[in-house]
């Protein structure tokens, strides 16, 4: 077994089960919060789904488009950090 087969038959599949819990928990999360955390974790995926994908395929742009996302991602969470600390309680 080759690094693409064990990235494709075992690492794919876990992160995509860690997808579909990320998503009902992004659905039923109870707080704004918890919904937030869980769009962080799926950018957090999709990052790790770039990578794995670079580097089956052997084609290293992937990887900054991972890169790209995590920039968009970051700046998201500081924006909403930002929005919570301005909110009125």
């Amino acid at each position: 077994m080759n690094v693409q087969d064990f990235l494709l038959f075992t690492i794919l599949p876990v992160m995509s089960v860690a997808a579909v819990f990320v998503l009902l928990r992004l659905i039923r999360g109870p707080s704004l919060s918890d919904r937030v955390i869980a769009l962080d974790l799926l950018a957090i995926l999709t990052i790790g789904f770039s990578a794995v994908y670079s580097v089956a395929s052997d084609q290293p742009a992937f990887l900054d488009v991972a890169v790209i996302i995590a920039l968009v991602t970051f700046l998201g969470t500081v924006a909403f950090a930002y929005y919570l600390q301005k909110r009125e309680w």
